[in-house]
C-alpha cells in the first residue's frame, strides 16, 4: 500500500513538475557557467600565529587584571584602523586592499594559555604576502601593548577623577552622623542607660501617690459637706457673708424693724403711716443687704447671682463654729484642685516620656543607618586608595598581551579548477534536491487533502462519523460520457453505495428517510454520490426519490435519460406546487423517481423557503421510502442549511485532491455546532461524511473474465485498469472519472 506522503508528493509532482524542472535547469545552468569561467591566477596565503604573553613576575593585582583583559582582545581591535594604516604604510600598499585580503582567526577560548591567533594574508606574490603579514602582526603586538598601557592610564585617571567626590561624600556623611549624635545622643544614651524608663516608672509612682492623696481629700470634703449640709460653693458664700460685719449690722436692723412691725400690726392697719414708714425702711435695708452681698461676693451680680434678702440673711447666719467648718471645706477644695492639677501635670510628663521612649528605636535605627553610610563611604574610600596605589605600582609591570609565536609562511598552491562534467553533475544533484523540495513545499502549502486517508484522519479528528469510503469511478466507452455506471444492474460500484445505504439505516432510533448531500466546496462529487445512492436504494426495492435542490446550476437528469421541463424555470413555484409535474419516473431504474432542477434561478433562496417547497417535502416523506436531496456546496450559498429542517440530517461529501483542509474544518464545525436544536429529528444534524474518489480496489466482471482495479491504480484522477487478461474492446476504460463531471 502506498504511503500517504508518497501519494501527496506524486500528486504535487504532477501539478508542479514544471516548477521543479525549471529549478533543475536553472541550477544546472548556473553550475555550467561557473565551470566555464577561466582559471584564476594562483593566490599565496601567508599564515602566522600570535600567542598570549604572561609576565613572569607580578606584584600588582591591577597588572593581572590588565593581562586578563588583554586576552579578551577581539578581531576588530586587532584590525583597528590605526594598525592597518601603520602596517600598510610600512609595506607600501593601500589600507583598503590590506583590509580586504587579510583574515584573522580568533581562538574559541581566549582564557586558554596555549590559545593562538592566526593571521592570514593572501597575495599573488609570495614574498609580498609574507612581508605584509609580518608587518601587520608586529603592529598588532604594538597595538596590544598600547591598549594595556592606555587601560592602566585610564584606570589611574578614573580613580583620581572620582576620589575627590568620594572624599567629600565621606566627610559629609561623617558630619551628618556627628550632628545627629549631638542632637539625639542624650535621649538615646538615657534610654540605653535606663534613666528614661526609670523616669517613666517614677512618674507612674507619683501618680499613684497623688491619687491616694486626692482620695483622702475627697473623703474629708464629703464629711464636711454632710455636717454642714452645704456644698463647697454654698459654704464659701455662707462663710463670706457671715464674716462681714456690715451684713451682720443690717441683719440686726432688719430684725429690729420686723419686730416693730409685728407689734404694730396687732393694733394698726397696713395703711397706717408708721407701718408704711417701717416697710420703707425694711425695703431700704434689704436693698443695702443685696448691694453689700454683691460687694462681698464680687462681680456686681454678674459673677455671683443676686439673692433675695431673705436668702442672704439665711446664708449669713453661720455661727463661729460652722464658719470654721466652712473655712476648712473651702481649704480642702483648694487643696483638691491643687492635687488634681499636679496629677494632670504628672500625666502629661509621663506621656511625653513615653513618646520620647517610643521614638528611641527610630532614633537608634537612624543613628545605625548614618553609621553604616559612614562605613560604606569609608570602605569605598579605602578601596579607591588601595586601587590607586596598586595601579601606580603596575605601571612598571605592564607589557603587551601578545607576542609573535610563528612568523608568516606560505605554502604551495595547487589549481582547484574542476572539470565541466563534475560541475554539471553537482549542479544536477543540487537541482534535483531543490526542485524536489520546492515541489514538496508547494504541495504542503496548497492546503488540499491528496489522499483519502488524510481526509479520513481530518474527519476523525473532528469526531465526524464516516459513513462510507467510495472508490474513483471508471467510465467505459459503451456507457457514454453522461451516464453514471451505477445505472447498470451489474455495476461493481453498487455494493459501495448499498453499504452506504445500510449504514444510514443504523443511524438513530428511527430510520433515516430524507437525507441531504452537500460538500464544503464544488467538484467534490456530491451530485454523483447523490445519484448513485438513490440508484442503489431503488435497486434494493425501495421506492426512492432524488431531488435536485441545486437551483443555481443546470440539471443533470440527462444522465438518467430524462428530459427536464424547459418551462419549469418560468414559474418555479407552480412547478414545485404540482407534484404530478415535477416528479418524473426514471425508465432505466425501477422504483427510482427524480425531481429535476428548473435550472439557474435568480431567486433560489426564495423558492427554497417557499410553502410550495415545504409541502413538497412533506408529501414526498409520506409517499416514498427514501428521499435523497442534492444541494449546492456550503462555500457557495446557504441552500443546504435552508433545506436541512425538512430532512433527517446532512451528509458531508469530501474528495481527495479537491477538498481544502480549512474549508472542511469550517463546514464540519458549522454542522456540528447545533446537533440537537431540532427535537423532531431522530438523529443529529450532521449524519456523517462520505469520502469520495478513493483509490481502493474495485472488482469488474464481464462475460469473458473478471479483473480488479488494484490499490494505487489511480494517479491524480487518472485510472489505469490492470488485469492478467486483456479487456474486451468494448470494455476498455477511457481513463476518465465520472464524478469529475458531476460535482
Amino acid at each position: 500500500m502506498t504511503l500517504s506522503v508518497v501519494k501527496r508528493y506524486l500528486i504535487a509532482f504532477d501539478q508542479y513538475k514544471w516548477v521543479g524542472l525549471a529549478t533543475l535547469a536553472a541550477t544546472v545552468g548556473v553550475s555550467g557557467v561557473v565551470a566555464l569561467q577561466p582559471t584564476p591566477a594562483p593566490v599565496y596565503v601567508a599564515s602566522g600565529t600570535l600567542a598570549y604573553r604572561r609576565p613572569s613576575v607580578i606584584f600588582s593585582s591591577t597588572t593581572t587584571k590588565i593581562q586578563q583583559e588583554g586576552q579578551e582582545i577581539t578581531k576588530d581591535m586587532l584590525l583597528d584602523r590605526r594598525v592597518v594604516e601603520a602596517a600598510a604604510k610600512k609595506v607600501n600598499i593601500s589600507p583598503k586592499k590590506l583590509t580586504d585580503d587579510v583574515q584573522v582567526k580568533m581562538p574559541l577560548k581566549n582564557n586558554d594559555p596555549s590559545a593562538l591567533i592566526q593571521v592570514l594574508y593572501k597575495n599573488a606574490d609570495r614574498k609580498k604576502a609574507e612581508a605584509v603579514a609580518e608587518a601587520l602582526m608586529k603592529e598588532m603586538v604594538a597595538r596590544s601593548q598600547t591598549i594595556n598601557t592606555s587601560r592602566l592610564r585610564e584606570t589611574i585617571a578614573q580613580i583620581n577623577k572620582r576620589l575627590p567626590k568620594v572624599t567629600q561624600e565621606l566627610r559629609d556623611t561623617e558630619e551628618k552622623l556627628e550632628a545627629y549624635e549631638k542632637r539625639e545622643g542624650t535621649s538615646i544614651l538615657a534610654a540605653q542607660s535606663g534613666a528614661l524608663p526609670q523616669a517613666i516608672t517614677g512618674s507612674e509612682q507619683q501618680q499613684r501617690q497623688l491619687r491616694v492623696q486626692l482620695g483622702g481629700i475627697e473623703a474629708q470634703i464629703k464629711s464636711l459637706q454632710d455636717r454642714l449640709g452645704l456644698n463647697v460653693d454654698q459654704a464659701y458664700v455662707a462663710q463670706a457673708l457671715s464674716a462681714d460685719p456690715i451684713i451682720a449690722q443690717l441683719r440686726v436692723q432688719l430684725f429690729s424693724i420686723e419686730s416693730q412691725l409685728k407689734i404694730l400690726r396687732t393694733d394698726l392697719q397696713e395703711e397706717h403711716p408708721k407701718i408704711v414708714e417701717l416697710l420703707k425702711q425694711k425695703q431700704a435695708f434689704e436693698q443695702q443687704l443685696q448691694q453689700r452681698q454683691s460687694e462681698v461676693l464680687g462681680g456686681n451680680g454678674v459673677a455671683a447671682p443676686l439673692r433675695s434678702a431673705d436668702r442672704i440673711r439665711v446664708d449669713s447666719s453661720l455661727d463661729p463654729a460652722r464658719q470654721q467648718l466652712a473655712q476648712s471645706l473651702i481649704a480642702l477644695q483648694t487643696q483638691q484642685d491643687m492635687v488634681e492639677q499636679q496629677l494632670k501635670g504628672v500625666q502629661t510628663t509621663e506621656q511625653q516620656l513615653r513618646q520620647e521612649h517610643a521614638k528611641i528605636p527610630n532614633k537608634q535605627l537612624e543613628q545605625a543607618r548614618l553609621a553604616q553610610q559612614v562605613g560604606l563611604k569609608k570602605a569605598l574610600y579605602d578601596k579607591m586608595q588601595s586601587a590607586l596605589v596598586d595601579a601606580e605600582a603596575a605601571v612598571a609591570e605592564t607589557t603587551g598581551s601578545l607576542t609573535i609565536a610563528q612568523l608568516p609562511k606560505t605554502d604551495d598552491v595547487e589549481s582547484s579548477k574542476r572539470g565541466l562534467p563534475v560541475m554539471l553533475a553537482v549542479g544536477g544533484f543540487v537541482g534535483l534536491l531543490l526542485g524536489g523540495g520546492l515541489i514538496f513545499l508547494l504541495g504542503m502549502l496548497n492546503g488540499k487533502f491528496y489522499s483519502w486517508e488524510e481526509v479520513r484522519a481530518a474527519l476523525v479528528e473532528k469526531e465526524v462519523p464516516i459513513l462510507a469510503v467510495l472508490p474513483e469511478v471508471i467510465v467505459f466507452d459503451s456507457y457514454g460520457d453522461e451516464m453514471p455506471l451505477a445505472l447498470e444492474p451489474n455495476s461493481p460500484y453498487l455494493e459501495f453505495y448499498e453499504r452506504l445505504r445500510t449504514n444510514l439505516r443504523r443511524i438513530g432510533e428511527k430510520p433515516v428517510k430524507v437525507v441531504l448531500l452537500t460538500s464544503a466546496a464544488p467538484l467534490e462529487g456530491k451530485s454523483f454520490s447523490a445519484y448513485n445512492l438513490a440508484i442503489a436504494s431503488a435497486r434494493s426495492g425501495k421506492r426512492t426519490l432524488l431531488i435536485e435542490a441545486d437551483l443555481r446550476s443546470a440539471s443533470n437528469v440527462e444522465s438518467l435519460k430524462i428530459a427536464a421541463d424547459p418551462l419549469a424555470a418560468v414559474e418555479p413555484l407552480h412547478y414545485y406546487g404540482n407534484m404530478s409535474e415535477c416528479v418524473l419516473l426514471v425508465p432505466e431504474v425501477e422504483n427510482l423517481y427524480v425531481v429535476p432542477s428548473p435550472g439557474f434561478l435568480r431567486q433560489a433562496s426564495a423558492v427554497l423557503e417557499s410553502s410550495e417547497m415545504r409541502r413538497l417535502f412533506e408529501d414526498v416523506r409520506n409517499r416514498f421510502d427514501f428521499v435523497v436531496v442534492d444541494s449546492p456546496a456550503l462555500s457557495e450559498c446557504n441552500d443546504a442549511l435552508t433545506l436541512e429542517p425538512y430532512t433527517d440530517g446532512i451528509i458531508l461529501v469530501a474528495r481527495a485532491g479537491y477538498t481544502l483542509a480549512s474549508m472542511l474544518s469550517e463546514a464540519a464545525d458549522q454542522l456540528l455546532e447545533s446537533d440537537d436544536e431540532d427535537s423532531h429529528k431522530s438523529g443529529p444534524r450532521l449524519l456523517g461524511a462520505i469520502i469520495n474518489g478513493a483509490d481502493i480496489a474495485v472488482k469488474f466482471r464481464n462475460d469473458v473474465d473478471e479483473f480488479e482495479l488494484p490499490l494505487g491504480a489511480i494517479d491524480n484522477g487518472a485510472i489505469e485498469v490492470r488485469s492478467t487478461r486483456q479487456l474486451p474492446q468494448q470494455s476498455k476504460p477511457k481513463n476518465k472519472a465520472i464524478n469529475s463531471k458531476l460535482n
